[in-house]
């Protein structure tokens, strides 16, 4: 193949990504559409779009020689055209078998269609099993001997889709273009958008000119004032020729002015018709970048249902108001913490069948996620399960087995509040920790990636009833409005959303409470701090008060922003609220990835670079704890220095390995070959930890597990088992016989040991 050629072969197979992708997502949709109601009286039209998306992927994967891909399809077309023609249902076991078909597909596609031959026909007998179920032996005979040679059909003309009348097979190339789309890259308007947000910036700049030639004209008028007083007959007749002087003058202002003004007038103009435009574009390319909220839920039926198999649960996720149309950039960060809040409420909320008939519940638990636009221009999501909801209880028991709250300080919270303790890093209610939850990070990585969308969430929850996650986010990233306030010599931008309302008072308002300042307003009392020491700004008087005329020298007043976020709110002293105004935020750079209590930074009209404060990093700077960082951390390191970990492993290469994880990160460490070496040190060796295999001689983890718990010296011992057995039978031995944490061999890495080991201690 020459290079010629060979472009234009590259250019094809990526053409033919694109349209696959398109087949294999209309595959999924459609068959979890089909099980979730086999026999709906649209069952028939599903069955024939299936049949047809499995037909044209095939055509599309010959076109470019991916003869694996070809051959699933085959079989999936021929299994559909069978349940077609003769009525058949499939299991539940059997969707499992074509999903695993499409996944691997999916796979494919993404690989170049690389797979191994023997994989491939394994799959594609498991595949053939649905049709023996259901024909007639004979019919399976024949299917059989054509689906062991797929691309001589081809040759010979002889293959199923005589049998059925589909649409004609097309080339890729010829597939016809949908009226009024045009398929475009991002990649490609990526650089458009960029280019229309920098417009902003001449919007605004134009803005400030106009204003500084409105200053020139009252500069001119000034002039003009003082230029009179020379008319005066006291100046003209005792000064010789001043007149002649003033004259000139006056001729050349009044020339000047009417320049300046001709010129003011035109600057507004273009000011005028310069923001129209940019205001016009920059919505238009909002458009184009908007994208519908489908473009991340479209797997998410599929995972709701594998998930909840893997479990032994039943599941189902409805998706409401999928049409709605969000920024990008919002919808590629928004899908990870989505899918940890689907996690969530399949693992903690959604029961067993058999357990939630118990509790008068069907079988089969329910997921709503929904989306809506709101009127301020803001995207409401709630993910909401028909499970059991989140007993207050249990999250105060944990708390404080996490070391999040004391006792005393969990006692001084609100229902809403404590429920808010399941966003914190750390923080599980879960029996055990699996590869699918329970070290708490779930939720705090959703709550961590919504701020940074300058977005907050909420939880609901009704004990035996459900839970609701309650999400709000912008619509768009591009421009947004916010406060412009001094703090000193220097000034921030505060954005709009999280500012309650701004107030001015008397300084004497101001009480001190348990060492703290708070305020009284609207009849609650909030905790009042001084903006410029949460910066860490020392410069100048902040927070100085200001002088009202006609006040008494007694009499001094202060100016507060009150900022609202999530559950808090906080009274915030600066120096001066200058204006509200339409910025546009820009990142910081490499260099400064992350800045406490800064989101990025915007340039004012005058040139100005002014930080944009990331009002969530600023209301836990301003409620954090007394314990400071270096403190934390020095707890941490004598925490792993005094503890002692036993490490048990048949396999030597396994038990070294471990071995030398825990001992690098400064554990003392101790091993055992098998449960009854482990048991007999365990007794007299005084450890904090077990690390434990299970598949072991004479006595395996499970057994050495549920031996110490029935040992009541033993019985609180953290165990951790670490394993090659990865089903959800042997995931809820573990749990029964009271291990700690469950880690999974093949997903295994030291972070998460590490990690497992130190939320234990």
């Amino acid at each position: 193949m020459d290079k010629k050629d060979e472009e234009f072969f590259k250019r094809l197979q990526a053409t033919f990504r694109v349209e696959a992708e398109e087949h294999i997502r209309e595959l999924t949709s459609g068959l979890i559409e089909l099980e979730k109601a086999p026999k709906f009286e649209k069952a028939s039209e599903l069955i024939e779009a299936i049949f047809r998306e499995a037909h044209s992927l095939k055509g599309a994967a010959r076109s470019v020689n991916m003869k694996e891909i070809e051959s699933i399809c085959q079989v999936l077309e021929n299994i559909f055209g069978k349940i077609k023609n003769e009525h058949i249902s499939l299991s539940a076991e059997q969707f499992d078998l074509i999903y695993k078909a499409v996944d691997s597909i999916s796979k494919m596609v993404s690989d170049g269609g690389t797979i191994a031959p023997k994989d491939n026909r394994g799959l594609i007998n498991q595949l053939q099993s649905i049709i023996q179920t259901h024909a007639q032996r004979k019919i399976v005979d024949e299917q059989t001997e054509s689906l062991k040679n797929p691309l001589k059909e081809a040759t010979t003309g002889a293959s199923f889709e005589n049998e059925i009348p589909v649409a004609t097979e097309r080339f890729i190339g010829e597939k016809p273009i949908q009226a009024g789309t045009v398929r475009i890259p991002i990649s490609k308007l990526d650089p458009l958008f960029l280019q229309a947000e920098q417009m902003i910036q001449y919007k605004i700049a134009a803005i400030q000119r106009s204003s500084e030639m409105k200053d020139i004209n009252g500069l001119i008028g000034l002039w003009k004032t003082e230029q009179k007083k020379w008319d005066s007959p006291r100046y003209s007749e005792s000064i010789t020729g001043l007149k002649k002087i003033n004259d000139w003058n006056n001729e050349r202002l009044k020339e000047l002015e009417t320049h300046i003004i001709a010129v003011t007038h035109a600057l507004e103009t273009d000011q005028r018709s310069l923001g129209r435009m940019i205001d016009d574009h920059l919505e238009s390319m909002k458009s184009v970048l908007m994208l519908p909220v489908s473009t991340i839920t479209e797997g998410f039926p599929k995972f709701v249902r594998d998930l909840a198999r893997s479990q032994g649960k039943e599941a189902e996720l409805v998706v409401q108001g999928k049409e709605i149309e969000v920024d990008k950039r919002i919808l590629e960060e928004l899908k990870d913490p989505l899918i940890h809040l689907i996690r969530n409420c399949i693992d903690h909320g959604i029961k067993k069948p058999g357990e939630r008939e118990c509790l008068n519940k069907l079988p089969q638990g329910k997921i709503t996620m929904s989306f809506n636009a709101t009127e301020s221009r803001h995207l409401e999501i709630r993910i909401s399960d028909d499970g059991v909801g989140i007993e207050p209880e249990n999250v105060r028991k944990a708390a404080i087995k996490t070391g999040i709250l004391d006792k005393g300080s969990l006692e001084k919270l609100n229902p809403n509040e404590t429920l808010m303790l399941v966003f914190q890093s750390g923080f599980s209610t879960s029996q055990m920790i699996t590869d699918i939850s329970g070290r708490g990070l779930g939720l705090a990585i959703v709550k961590e990636k919504v701020e940074k969308l300058g977005g907050s969430v909420s939880v609901e929850s009704s004990p035996g009833v459900g839970t609701t996650f309650h999400l709000l986010l912008p619509l768009t990233l591009a421009t947004f409005r916010g406060i412009l306030t001094r703090i000193g010599n220097h000034w921030v931008v505060i954005p709009t959303i999280n500012v309650e309302r701004a107030v001015r008072v008397n300084q004497k308002e101001i009480k001190t409470v348990e060492s703290r300042e708070t305020i009284l307003i609207d009849g609650k009392i909030l905790k009042t701090v001084r903006l410029g020491n949460v910066l860490g700004i020392t410069t100048g008087g902040n927070g100085t008060p200001t002088k009202k005329n006609h006040s008494t020298k007694h009499d001094t007043f202060i100016q507060l922003l009150i900022l609202v976020y999530a559950d808090k709110r906080i009274a915030f002293i600066v120096d001066e609220i200058i204006e509200e105004c339409q910025i546009l935020v820009k990142e910081l750079g490499k260099q400064l990835t992350r800045v406490w209590n800064i989101s990025g930074a915007t340039v004012l009209g005058s040139g100005k670079v002014v930080p944009v404060i990331n009002v969530s990093d600023l209301m836990k700077s301003a409620t954090q704890t007394d314990l400071s960082i270096k403190e934390s951390k020095e707890k941490e390191i004598e925490t792993v220095m005094k503890s002692k970990i036993l490490v048990i492993d048949d396999s030597i290469t396994s038990r070294t390995l471990i071995k030398n994880i825990l001992e690098s990160a400064g554990y003392l460490i101790e091993t055992a070959v098998d449960g009854v070496d482990a048991f007999t040190k365990t007794l007299i060796g005084g450890f904090d930890l077990i690390v434990s295999d299970i598949d072991m001689p004479r006595m395996n983890g499970f057994e050495l597990t549920a031996k110490i718990r029935k040992d009541k010296k033993l019985c609180d011992l953290p165990i951790v088992l670490v394993t090659a057995l990865e089903s959800r039978e042997d995931r809820e031995r573990g749990i029964d016989v009271g291990a700690n944490a469950y880690i999974v061999k093949s997903s295994f890495d030291q972070s998460n040991l590490l990690e497992v080991i130190k939320k234990l201690l």
